[in-house]
């Protein structure tokens, strides 16, 4: 129906009751106002709102003369001590006549649309006039108005309809209450609270178009809320609509929705963080453009008059800066979708003279989107000079160590807390201020030397004083980095200021060394033209155990920002250890003696800088991996993260001399990182471990089988259900490496097993619909997007479907694991070409397992003979000569019902689970089942011959011996995971012989 003949039917509807009769009696007094030319005037009122909106203002005016001439005929009731209020019921009762003739009308009917529009501007109008009323008449505030009660009426009318069985009147009611409730004015606290209970309740309807209404309607009702009046426990209407944000369906029409509220303001800092991330992070491209846009409104909403610059610097003050990356990334979506913004943005050169944490950022973040743009017309008159940099960071950072020299007095103890409060955050503010110009200063022009060489010389000062906060080392290093022709250069400056730092000489000795040395300064010049800073004579440190407790803690937090440094430079630094020789002094001095000290903040900074040493020397990596190995065993929380990153780091750089082909030690390294994975308690570091893991089997470093089962057990325990990244990377791996190969998924096909757990473990039944998945070849060429060639005859879900008939003739799987197993078989894909031989072999155990082994449950029966049908339908011609070779004699204690065994509940602790792997990992195929080309009767038999069987079925004694031997064969392989592992570099072992290897071999194993 086009909007024409929908706007005449609601003319009809609207104007129908024109000649009926009034609701109520004469009124008893006469008035020159006749109550029943309302069944008139309101219709001819609404008929021209539902025709176009020109005309709304004019119409809220002969509405409102309307119902204050029917307020003014009232009945006197119970002998003239009360008035009832004759006019306003019959003009509330007709309007609401008029809006219920516009309730079913659907979402998108331009009529319906309008009236709501016109209800809306009326509540408003009246609304005004209400205040103008009592501020002209002096009425007090405890007096109701005609206004005011036909505002309550009107709402509690609404609310009725809020639970409606109709979804359209749900969506009109609160398309309603979100237009009308920002013009209630004051209403009593009964009708608050039950307007705002049903609000919250439209929160969970299943429509999202009304859920969207009930966000709008929340999001403007949200100003009027004190938490602090809320009980304990409950939420507030914020948080509410935050996590519908976070969690709804339809998150995009959320996003909508709140910013038609435009309600920022009563949001704080970590709310708004917290929808930027969501929004902007979605993996839906309708939430982010709905996100982007709603930011686009929040810097609307801050608009001044000062210009764009001021109102982005306003816009920026809504966020945390230092928060992760959630300001950059709110800017860069304004400045992307808002091109008025970002064309009309211009830097003058008073602007750097007054340099603010907002400030520098905007400026950083607006040359970054400049270089991603590839804008160099914009970039160039954006970038100030180099030497006007250097000066604006070298005033600021002055201006830093001058407050921390201040705060570092007595008077900083003595002012109250308010005001080391307010220092403090100068400092930060200061602190990032200089972060931020900094990160500009990387993106330089440094054509020109006079200003290269001042900043490499503000830079090199700033490392060198040990006031400089740590935070602000990396930003220094990265300038450095730029500024460096080369690494042996950036290595040579961070050496010479590591030992400036540690040399203990005292201020005359050093003025005596640089003016003895001082003429032979001037000529001699670094490989970059720099001047090269003069050598001072080096003094070997005090002993520690002559130190005093000051000079000790000196000495520490200098060894600490020293190798702050290290650490910095070691993470900027791609060549090899031989190929700087620089770094062998600094190894040996500082590095070394760091891993060996007690303290727990100077081992884990030793630790980590020797680890990255050992990233670019590969013979250090091996002689040194021992002891990495070892601090994990007894280490605390945050040592043992810090040791285990080295680890896989070094397992994921010198892959050949650890996890390579042939290397002797690569199965020890896999026993021992399950073990610590089996045995570790701490959530933090199980999910570190299996981000590890992850990333050597996408690598193709890792391929054991073990591997893959053991991270499969620890997916589907409920022990792991708490940990969501563990849990997070997990959901990523899985499908990852499945598509990755077709040798992946066929590993995935066999880690498939059927596991017994505990009630809240995840069911067998979706442990096979992932695992169809996972395997699924159609699925793996969709996501590899045509790398993988030939995906559509890959036979992997055949041989999974032969794995599934397989154990399907096992008696230790349960009813509901055998219909799962079924039902699996379903939505398997079957390829178009396959070998005879498979589809044949399938085929058989299909037949022998509906013969000899049928499922009792009907379900699983028919899911069973479904999926025969196919295979036949689909295999025809390859099936047409089939017939089985052996007899098929039913079992004849087959109907007989078994006894029944309660379920087994069996502690998935990951070590249990682990050793569990570890005895299946020797034998891949499914439990003991009876053999197909047998009878019911002979596989019952315990006195079958030899000639009547393929492989012998052990006795119960010999049974109970095998298993023995295999818990024991487990026990020593994990113990054998604790065993030291030696590692010896290729170049030893080419000096040394073959006698001499095979000794220390036999040394190393005892």
């Amino acid at each position: 129906m086009s909007h024409v003949s929908r706007s005449r039917a609601i003319r009809v509807t609207l104007t129908r009751d024109q000649d009926a009769p009034p609701t109520t009696d004469a009124c008893q007094n006469p008035a020159p106002f006749d109550l029943g030319s309302l069944r008139n005037a309101l219709p001819k009122i609404f008929d021209q709102a539902q025709t176009t909106a020109a005309n709304h203002q004019k119409n809220y005016v002969a509405l409102y003369k309307l119902q204050t001439d029917a307020a003014a005929i009232t009945e006197s009731v119970q002998n003239g001590k009360s008035l009832k209020l004759t006019g306003e019921r019959v003009f509330e009762d007709i309007f609401l006549d008029m809006i219920i003739r516009v309730l079913p009308l659907k979402k998108g009917t331009t009529v319906a649309d309008r009236i709501v529009k016109f209800i809306a501007g009326y509540s408003k109008f009246i609304t005004e006039k209400n205040a103008e009323e009592r501020q002209k008449n002096g009425i007090e505030e405890d007096d109701e108005t005609t206004s005011e009660r036909f505002l309550n009426h009107f709402v509690h009318f609404l609310l009725k309809g809020c639970t409606a069985k109709d979804k359209v009147v749900r969506f009109r009611v609160i398309q309603c209450i979100a237009d009308t409730i920002s013009h209630l004015g004051e209403i009593d606290e009964d009708l608050y609270t039950n307007l705002r209970a049903t609000l919250l309740d439209r929160l969970r309807d299943k429509e999202p178009t009304v859920r969207t209404q009930a966000v709008i309607a929340l999001s403007k009702l949200a100003f009027s809320e004190d938490p602090s009046e809320l009980e304990e426990g409950e939420p507030s209407i914020l948080d509410s609509i935050l996590d519908t944000m976070a969690y709804d369906t339809s998150p995009e029409l959320v996003y909508s929705s709140v910013l038609e509220s435009n309600s920022v303001n009563p949001l704080t800092i970590a709310q708004r963080e917290m929808i930027v991330r969501n929004g902007l992070g979605d993996r839906e491209e309708s939430v982010k453009a709905a996100a982007r846009q709603l930011l686009g409104g929040w810097k609307d909403e801050g608009v001044k008059s000062e210009g764009i610059i001021e109102d982005l610097v306003a816009f920026l003050k809504l966020f945390d800066l230092t928060e992760d990356t959630i300001a950059e990334d709110a800017l860069s979506s304004v400045l992307q979708t808002r091109l008025d913004i970002y064309e009309h943005i211009e830097f003058p050169e008073d602007y750097w003279t007054t340099i603010t944490p907002e400030r520098a950022f905007l400026a950083r973040v607006f040359v970054d989107q400049c270089i991603a743009k590839k804008d160099n017309l914009k970039l160039d008159s954006t970038l100030p000079v180099v030497t006007a940099l250097a000066f604006r960071i070298g005033d600021a950072y002055n201006a830093l160590v001058e407050q921390v020299h201040e705060d570092a007095t007595e008077a900083f103890d003595d002012l109250d807390e308010d005001e080391r409060a307010r220092r403090e955050e100068a400092r930060l503010d200061r602190e990032f201020a200089i972060g931020e110009m900094l990160r500009l200063a990387l993106n330089l022009d440094y054509g020109d030397e006079i200003g290269r060489r001042k900043m490499f010389q503000l830079v090199q000062s700033m490392l060198a004083q040990d006031v400089l906060p740590e935070a602000l080392l990396a930003r220094c290093l990265d300038v450095l980095r730029v500024l460096s022709p080369s690494e042996r250069d950036l290595i040579r400056v961070v050496v010479e200021v590591v030992h400036e730092l540690r040399d203990p000489s005292d201020p005359e000795a050093e003025a005596e060394a640089e003016a003895a040395i001082k003429g032979d300064v001037d000529d001699a010049e670094t490989e970059m033209g720099s001047p090269r800073r003069p050598q001072r004579p080096v003094q070997l440190p005090k002993p520690i155990e002559e130190m005093s407790p000051e000079e000790k803690a000196r000495a520490d937090a200098v060894d600490l920002r020293c190798l702050a440094l290290c650490i910095g430079m070691l993470e900027r630094v791609n060549g090899t250890f031989e190929e700087n020789s620089t770094l062998e002094g600094i190894l040996g001095e500082l590095i070394v003696p760091a891993v060996k000290r007690r303290e727990m903040a100077l081992r884990e900074k030793g630790l980590i800088s020797l680890g990255l040493c050992c990233l670019i020397a590969r013979r250090m990596a091996l002689s040194s991996f021992q002891l990495f190995l070892s601090q994990v065993q007894s280490a605390p929380e945050v040592l043992k993260i810090r040791v285990l990153q080295i680890i896989f780091d070094i397992l994921m750089v010198h892959e050949g001399a650890f996890l390579g082909p042939g290397s002797p030690n690569g199965d020890k390294i896999v026993d021992f990182v399950l073990q610590l994975l089996e045995a570790e308690e701490l959530e933090r570091v199980q999910a570190l471990l299996v981000v590890g893991i992850s990333k050597l089997m996408l690598s193709g470093m890792v391929t054991d089988e073990r591997v893959l089962q053991t991270l499969v057990l620890v997916f589907i325990s409920p022990e792991t259900a708490g940990n969501q990244e563990l849990r997070q990377c997990l959901v990523v791996l899985f499908p990852v490496y499945s598509y990755s190969s077709a040798a992946n998924q066929q590993r995935m096909r066999k880690a498939y097993h059927e596991w017994d757990g505990e009630e809240d473990m995840v069911t067998p039944a979706q442990v096979a619909l992932m695992f169809v998945d996972w395997t699924d070849p159609i699925r793996a060429g969709d996501a590899a997007k045509g790398l993988r060639k030939d995906c559509e005859k890959d036979p992997v879900h055949l041989d999974l479907a032969t794995d599934v008939i397989k154990a399907l003739f096992s008696t230790e799987y349960d009813k509901e694991d055998k219909k799962a197993l079924c039902q699996m078989l379903g939505k398997l894909y079957l390829p178009d070409e396959v070998d005879d031989d498979k589809v044949r072999m399938l085929k058989l155990l299909l037949n022998n397992l509906r013969s000899r082994r049928p499922p009792r449950d009907t379900a699983a029966k028919n899911a069973l003979a479904k999926f025969d049908a196919a295979l036949w339908k689909k295999y025809e011609r390859q099936l047409e000569n089939f017939s089985e070779t052996n007899d098929i004699i039913p079992d004849e204690d087959e109907d007989e019902e078994p006894p029944k065994k309660g379920r087994k509940r069996r502690s998935l602790s990951l070590l249990q689970r682990r050793r569990r792997t570890l005895r299946r990992s020797g034998d891949r195929s499914p439990p003991p089942r009876r053999r197909l080309s047998q009878s019911d009767d002979e596989s019952d038999d315990d006195a079958r011959t030899e000639t009547s069987r393929a492989t012998p079925a052990p006795a119960p004694l010999e049974r109970c011996q095998n298993v023995l031997r295999e818990a024991e064969k487990s026990k020593k392989a994990v113990s054998k995971a604790f065993e030291p592992i030696v590692i010896s570099s290729d170049d030893e072992e080419e000096e040394e012989g073959e006698e001499e290897d095979g000794e220390d071999e036999e040394e190393d194993g005892a």
